[in-house]
Order: C-alpha cells, then sequence, then structure tokens
C-alpha cells in the first residue's frame, strides 16, 4: 500500500483531466505561449544566438506531411537551444508564390468569364493583394495547430515593402557587377500559363507517345536521303540540320551535304557531332534548335539558325505552311499525315514510352522554346557556394549529400530568373525612347518617360535573399548582427540544389559585395552555418504520398484525431539525416499510446506525492532509486549526442524507451513497493520519481510539448517549460553494481511472469511461492520487489510445490517453486486454450492461403507481404505455445 501523498502535490494531480484529450487544451497552451512572449527574440540579448529561418510556404499552401516534418524538426531544435539558455529567433514567413498565386486568382476571374486582361496590369495586381489579405496565409493557423514557437511579430513576406527593397538592391548589384544579363535562350515554356518557368515546376512522367520514322531528301532509294525517327512530329517544322554522328560509314559521304526540307523546301544540311548515337535507330536525329535543349546545344556548337515556330500559347507561327494557326498536338497528326501522304513516313507510327516534362501547376506539357528573358551569370557565384561547403563555412548534414551538392554548383548553368507574369515583383529595368537600358535602384527613380520592362522575377529570386532580407538587409540590423549568419537550414533534400544553392549564391555574394565596397573583410561568408537535409515522407508501405495515388495524409486530420503531440513525435521519431521515412496510422496509434503512458504515470506520481527537488545522498538511495537515475545520465549524454547530429529518430527512440521500458515498466512499478516500506523512504522515492519525471517532460517539451507543459507545470508548479533549463547529467559515477542487481531482477520477474502466463493465471492472481538463491543472487534486499511485482505470497505450511521456474542470473540461478493447485480452473482454462488455438491456426492458415496465392503475390506491395509473412511467423508460433499448454493441461 502506497503512503498518503502530501496535499498540494494530490491537489495538482487533481488539477488534471481523468485523461488526456488534446483538442481541449493545445490551443489555449499555444495562445498562451505567445501572449507570454516565449518566442518572441531580443537582439539586445547578452545570450548567444541562436537562428532559424523558416522555408516560407506558398501563400496559396496549406500545411502537407512535408511542412509538418519541417516545422516539427525545426521547432524542436529552437525549443532545445531556447532552454539551453540561447537567444533563439525562428523567423516565420510566407513566399508570394508568383506563378501559383497569379493562377489562383485567374481562375477565380475565369468563373465569371473575365481574364487578367479585362482589369489591366495595375488593377489585377490589386485583385491579387485583396485575395491575399483576405484568403492567403491559411497556413499560420495550421502552425499555431501544430505548435511552432516562431516569433510571429518578425513575420515577413517575399513581396512586403523591406523585402522588395532587398529584391531591388541585389539585383542592381549584380547588374552593375555583369552577372545579370538578356538574352534569347531555350526555357521551360507553358503555353496555357504563357510564361516560362523553373526546372523545378516541371514534373516528368513516363508517357506512352508515338515513335514515327521519316525520310527526309529523296524518295528515291539510289539518292541521298536520311531516316530520322521523333515523337514531336510537328518540330520538323523548324529543322534546321539532321545531324549523324562523325564516324559512322553509312553517312560519312553525306556530312557537308544538304538535303531539302520535306515541308518548307529549304536546303538544311548533314552534320558531323559526336552527340548522336550510332546505335539508337537509324543513327541519324533530326535538329530543332529553337525546341529541344539538346538541338539548342548543337545548334550553338554548328552555328544553326533557330528558327521559333510557336508562339507564347503553343500554336504553330512563322512556318509559311498551312499548318500556321494550329496547335501544337493539332499539327503534330496534321504534319504526319501530310508526310505519309507523300511517301515519307517510312515506319508508321508505334507505340514509344517516354519522359514527357509537365508543368506543375498547369499540367500541361511543358515546351522548351527559344525566349529573350533575363538570366543570372552562375559561374562565380557558383564557385563561391562550392567553396562555402569544401572549406567547412556551412556544414551539410548528412555528409553523404556532398557530393549531390557539388555536382549541382560544379555544373550549374546560367539560371533564368524571368517570368512572363503580373504578380511578383517587376523587374527593375527600364527603356527609354532610343533603346537605352538602366537599372533602377531602390532609391532612385527612373527617367521621365521611360517603360518598365514588363517580366517580374522567378520566386526563387526573393526566396534566394530569405535569411538576411528577413532581417533587414541591405541596412545593417540589430538582428543581422545578432542572428547571422543563421544557425541551421532545415530542408528536404529535394530542394537542395533549386534553394540552397541560390540562398549559398546570393549570402556569399552579398558578403564579398559588401567587402569590396567598405573595402574591409567581409564579417560573414554563408547564410547559414549547417544545412540539415531530411528526407521524403512515404507512407506505411513505403510508397511516395501522392494525389493520384490517394496515399496522402493531412497532418490536420492527425492532429484532430491524435493530438499535435502525437504527430510531431511520430514524424521526429522517423527523422534521419537524408533518411526518407514511412508513416502511417500505426504509428500515429503508437505516438498517441506513448503521450497517454506519459499522463498516466505523471498523474500516479502526482497522487503519490511526487515533486522534484535535491535528491537525497547517494548512499540513502536503494539500488532501484540509484539505476533510474545513472539511466537518465546515460539516456541525457545521448539525446544530447543525437540532437547536435540532427540525428532526430535516435533521440526520440532513447527518450521513448526510456520512458516507457524503464521509467514507468520498471521504475515506477518499484517505487510502489518503495511507497510501502516506511515514510522515510516514501519521501525520498518521491523526490526521485519527481526529479527524473521532471527531467523526462524537459528532455521530451522540444518534440511533443503539450502534454509536457501540461504535466511539467502540474508536477513542479513552475511558470513554463518552455523557459525551463535544460537537464544536465548529475556527473556522479554511475552504481555498475546496484545497475547489474536492477538487471537480475527484471530478468528474474519477466520470467516469473512469462512463467505464470504459462500457466494460465491472470495477472492479479496471488499465488505461494518459494524462491530459493536469492541471497547467492546479492538480491535478499529486493525479495519485496520480487514477491510485489511477481504475485507471489509467503508458502504456508501447507505449501508443496506444483511447478518450477529456474532463472539464470549474472552469478547464480534462482528457483522459484509454485504451488498453483486450486489456482486454475482446469476445464475453464482448457476451454480458453481451446478457443485461442482456434483463433491461431485460423489467421495461420488465412496468412499461408494468401502466401500460397501467387496472384496475389504478383500484385501485392513487398512491404504488404512481408506484414503477411510476420504473421504467420507469429500465427504458427501461437500454435505451437497453445498446443503445447493445452498438452500439459491433458496430462493433468
Amino acid at each position: 500500500m502506497t503512503s498518503a501523498a502530501p496535499d498540494n502535490t494530490r491537489n495538482r494531480a487533481d488539477a488534471l483531466p481523468k485523461s488526456w484529450n488534446p483538442g481541449e487544451v493545445e490551443a489555449d497552451l499555444y495562445e498562451r505561449w505567445v501572449a507570454a512572449g516565449y518566442f518572441a527574440a531580443d537582439p539586445q540579448s547578452s545570450a548567444s544566438g541562436y537562428s532559424i529561418v523558416l522555408p516560407p510556404p506558398n501563400v496559396t499552401g496549406t500545411l502537407h506531411m512535408g511542412h509538418a516534418l519541417d516545422h516539427t524538426l525545426m521547432d524542436t531544435l529552437a525549443r532545445r537551444k531556447r532552454m539551453q539558455g540561447y537567444e533563439v529567433l525562428w523567423l516565420p514567413g510566407m513566399d508570394h508564390a508568383g506563378i501559383a498565386t497569379q493562377s489562383v486568382v485567374e481562375k477565380q476571374l475565369a468563373v465569371d468569364g473575365k481574364t487578367k486582361e479585362d482589369f489591366g496590369r495595375e488593377l489585377f495586381v490589386q485583385k491579387v493583394w485583396d485575395w491575399k489579405r483576405e484568403s492567403g496565409g491559411a497556413i499560420q493557423g495550421q502552425m499555431r495547430a501544430l505548435g511552432d514557437g516562431v516569433d510571429w511579430s518578425r513575420d515577413r513576406f517575399t513581396m512586403d515593402e523591406g523585402l522588395s527593397r532587398a529584391v531591388q538592391t541585389i539585383f542592381k548589384r549584380l547588374f552593375d557587377a555583369g552577372l545579370i544579363y538578356r538574352a534569347e535562350r531555350l526555357v521551360n515554356w507553358s503555353p496555357e500559363l504563357r510564361t516560362a518557368i523553373s526546372d523545378i515546376e516541371v514534373k516528368y512522367d513516363e508517357v506512352a507517345g508515338e515513335l514515327v520514322s521519316l525520310r527526309y531528301g529523296s524518295l528515291d532509294d539510289a539518292e541521298p536521303h536520311v531516316i530520322v525517327a521523333t515523337t514531336r512530329v510537328e518540330t520538323m517544322l523548324g529543322d534546321t540540320a539532321v545531324a549523324v554522328h562523325p564516324d559512322d560509314p553509312r553517312y560519312r559521304d553525306l556530312i557537308g551535304s544538304t538535303l531539302e526540307h520535306p515541308i518548307t523546301g529549304r536546303k538544311i544540311p548533314i552534320i558531323a557531332d559526336s552527340y548522336v548515337d550510332p546505335e539508337f535507330g537509324s543513327g541519324a536525329v533530326k535538329i530543332t534548335p529553337a525546341h529541344d535543349p539538346n538541338d539548342f546545344e548543337m545548334g550553338l556548337r554548328h552555328n544553326l539558325p533557330m528558327p521559333t515556330i510557336m508562339d507564347e500559347r503553343g500554336r504553330i507561327t512563322g512556318t509559311g505552311t498551312e499548318f500556321d494557326g494550329m496547335d501544337r498536338f493539332e499539327a503534330r497528326v496534321k504534319v504526319r499525315e501530310r508526310l505519309a501522304s507523300e511517301g515519307r513516313v517510312v515506319a508508321e507510327k508505334r507505340p514509344y514510352l517516354h519522359s514527357v516534362g509537365h508543368s506543375e501547376r498547369s499540367g500541361e506539357p511543358i515546351e522548351p522554346r527559344l525566349s529573350m528573358q533575363w538570366w543570372v551569370k552562375v559561374e562565380s557565384l557558383a564557385k563561391a557556394a562550392g567553396d562555402a561547403v569544401r572549406n567547412g563555412d556551412t556544414v551539410i548534414h548528412p555528409s553523404s549529400q556532398e557530393p549531390r551538392w557539388f555536382d549541382w554548383v560544379d555544373d550549374m548553368h546560367d539560371w533564368c530568373i524571368s517570368r512572363q507574369l503580373w504578380w511578383g515583383h517587376r523587374i527593375p529595368i527600364w527603356y527609354g525612347p532610343e533603346g537605352e537600358v538602366v537599372c533602377v535602384g531602390p532609391d532612385e527613380q527612373a527617367p521621365e518617360g521611360w517603360v518598365q520592362d514588363p517580366d517580374v522575377l522567378d520566386t526563387w529570386f526573393s526566396s534566394g535573399l530569405w535569411p538576411f532580407s528577413t532581417m533587414g538587409w541591405p541596412d545593417a540590423t540589430p538582428e543581422l548582427a545578432k542572428f547571422y549568419p543563421t544557425s541551421v537550414l532545415v530542408t528536404g533534400y529535394d530542394i537542395l540544389f533549386f534553394w540552397v544553392a541560390r540562398m549559398m549564391m546570393f549570402g556569399t555574394f552579398v558578403a564579398d559585395d559588401a567587402a569590396v565596397t567598405s573595402g574591409k573583410a567581409a564579417e560573414y561568408q554563408v547564410p547559414f552555418k549547417d544545412v540539415f537535409l531530411h528526407g521524403l515522407i512515404r507512407d506505411q508501405y513505403g510508397k511516395k504520398m501522392s494525389k493520384s495515388r490517394g496515399n496522402g495524409i493531412d497532418p490536420l486530420d492527425w492532429i484532430r484525431d491524435y493530438g499535435a503531440d502525437a504527430l510531431r513525435f511520430t514524424l521526429a521519431r522517423g527523422a534521419q539525416p537524408g533518411g526518407d521515412l514511412s508513416v502511417g496510422e500505426p504509428h500515429a496509434l503508437a505516438s498517441r499510446s506513448f503521450v497517454t503512458k506519459l499522463f498516466n504515470a505523471t498523474k500516479f506520481a502526482l497522487m503519490n506525492g511526487a515533486r522534484p527537488g535535491d535528491l537525497p545522498a547517494r548512499d540513502s538511495l536503494t539500488d532501484a532509486d540509484r539505476w533510474i537515475v545513472d539511466r537518465l545520465d546515460e539516456v541525457l549524454v545521448e539525446v544530447d549526442a543525437a540532437f547536435d547530429a540532427y540525428e532526430f529518430g535516435k533521440a526520440c527512440e532513447a527518450l521513448y524507451h526510456f520512458a516507457w521500458d524503464e521509467l514507468c515498466d520498471w521504475y515506477l512499478e518499484l517505487s510502489k513497493v518503495q511507497f510501502a516500506v516506511s515514510e522515510e523512504r516514501a519521501e525520498s522515492t518521491r523526490v526521485v520519481l519527481g526529479s527524473v519525471l521532471d527531467s523526462v517532460l524537459r528532455l521530451l517539451h522540444p518534440v511533443i510539448p503539450f502534454v509536457t507543459e501540461s504535466l511539467w507545470q502540474a508536477l513542479t508548479a513552475g511558470e513554463s517549460v518552455v523557459i525551463a533549463a535544460w537537464p544536465r547529467p548529475t556527473g556522479v559515477p554511475a552504481d555498475t553494481a546496484g545497475a547489474q542487481r536492477i538487471a537480475d531482477l527484471q530478468r528474474l520477474i519477466t520470467e516469473i511472469r512469462r512463467f505464470r502466463s504459462d500457466q494460465g493465471l491472470n495477472d492479479k492472481q496471488k499465488v505461494a511461492a518459494r524462491v530459493l538463491g536469492l541471497d547467492t543472487a546479492g538480491l535478499t534486499h529486493l525479495y519485496p520487489e520480487v514477491a510485489n511485482l511477481g504475485r507471489l505470497t509467503e508458502p504456508g505450511e501447507s505449501f508443496a510445490a506444483t511447478a518450477s521456474v529456474e532463472v539464470r542470473l549474472s552469478g547464480t540461478t534462482v528457483t522459484v517453486e509454485v504451488d498453483t493447485s486450486g489456482t486454475v480452473d482446469l476445464v475453464a482454462e482448457r476451454r480458453r486454450l481451446e478457443k485461442d488455438l482456434a483463433a491461431a491456426q485460423k489467421e495461420l492458415a488465412g496468412t499461408e492461403a494468401k502466401l500460397g496465392n501467387e496472384a496475389f503475390l504478383a500484385k501485392a506491395p513487398e512491404p504488404v507481404v512481408e506484414k503477411i509473412r510476420s504473421r504467420r511467423t507469429v500465427a504458427a508460433a501461437e500454435v505451437d505455445r497453445i498446443g503445447a499448454r493445452l498438452a500439459e493441461l491433458i496430462g493433468k
């Protein structure tokens, strides 16, 4: 029987609800944190600075599982550093998302049969701003639901006044340095959106196309001709050459000659280029420089004409043929039909699976198109970004991602930064009446009567400035002095190139530029010291989440069903540097069970008077007390090392198993015995249990902030765990001998429990037993724990052992003799076992039937098959175990 708890702790236990219902407390807790200013960063603080800038989600977006993972990991880092005494800035914000946002508003206008042209540029942009104010930024509410400890007073938007000034500033500096130029180059073109789009907005899908073989030159086999194959017949209208490999003997005599274009009649040369694969198809390829990336490069090498044959809507234009005005897909059919009628289709269309780029926004196939655009010359910028990692100024975690980084930055092509949109940062270039060009900075005025370039900048241009523009650059602000460079960037490895590289290029350029202008060495060279790259989230079967598969999970659904803590713990527990993580309902349920376990354990501790305080003298503690305190020390060191290495999963695993397996399943049970020994022992146990729980709640707080806040306040009566100090090891040498005794005790009790289960004894049923060998094992003083946790009673005078179990411990063997006579209803037990056996046999038969079905195995995903194999193994073991127990009962 436990001793009475002090009134104050019992009152705090009563203040907790009967069970943990996150939906009833999470929102209020979060608003309390914000109101208290816990997340506000003070650049004037004397504490060391620690900073993270939130990768700005699109203003059109909602919180998906990728966001939830990002935010959980960043919040975990920020909360831990805050508890460690750092002045922490986690800066939030949104990206204006040029194409995505403009598309949303254009679709709204289309409902009323309107287009942006009906309103004009100025009024349309105002409508986008109106939409942004009214409907954009829904993700902010979702961030609050997740528990993001961001400094809301510093919320930024990529098109707010300060960031727009930063964009103009760096554009002008790059332009003046000769690193921004205008040129006609090949781009990813979206005919539906009528703009160039970035590589990250192009998704490649395997498409079943049609490969058509065409004959160029004479229809007479004795006369010069070549056969080429293409999946895009319409582009032959823009062909300016046919290419063959210089060493291909079939075409050696034709190299340098010309053939008449089958439709336009112009003469096109046969050129030699080692890019051509002589083993593929006929070994000859048609060259359309203005509509194919590889052809464009070949066109540059051979100085070929580059006629553009499609307008901005993807319609054929400028060919002087009957196909002008046709949509590209209609022209594909009509051109093939004409060529076929002339006998130039050598092999009719045949299925051909190939990769085709599609616009992420509109879903249409993108069109490689020669277009006049603005570009950033990246060679020197990319070199600086590469050198920053090579020199160790920025460290990539995991280091296995470094080769990908160098592959990108060491072979980067110039960056197309202009977009043919109305929503975004307008390119600050103005044109005079005589064709003059001037770049206008943020504090400058364009000459009167000059016209501004109509294009806007790629969204990645402004987000590339995010780490320092959000802190007030180009002004020298206290925030930059305190928090820049930022401490860590947390993001998925899939945008390592698109976003991270651009921030590194701009960050190093700004530092070098500042050094040049001031004549002094730059104070900083990189935008962040660490880059932590996590993997992608997959479903529980390892499949990538997507709308088409229907396997996506809305994190808000999980927050509603399981609580934000369960969602966060699921994500953090699965996160390792660079590795993908699989999540599903079973993971969320397990995390919710963990939160519930923690809640119940703390409430039990409070009901029994547990409270943190100075630990009693070591020699006054029991083996169990010293063991749990020493284990906490070990776990704390392990958790610190894991968090410092961004090994979130390892840290969570260590905390999970310590809290559940050791603290709740063992020490909490052992404490019940200690509470009953004496008031002195009970008081000591209260302090140990309370202190360990205090540390565990603080260690878990960065990952599961809501439940730990409620429990910590009840346990300690403190203001908030958010601002509590991060735990530190005691520094006391561990009691290894005592730990071994506890390990022996755990093994002994585990075997007694297994024996009881095999004998059919229920958990609460006590049984008379004689325990032999405790003295030799050095466990005599732990007999009360053995008896209590093993549900054993002292043997009486009529005791007669009916069964026994031998348990091998570290130094000897302990024998437990048990008298089970009268404790088991053999008939009822046999009936129960027969029922369990039938269920196990049914499960075994079902799994074997599925594993023997070849059709099922051919279609089922491997994780599903593996799960069935596991179920079969468990069922087979159950059949054997229950069968053996039945045979034993029949023998009795």
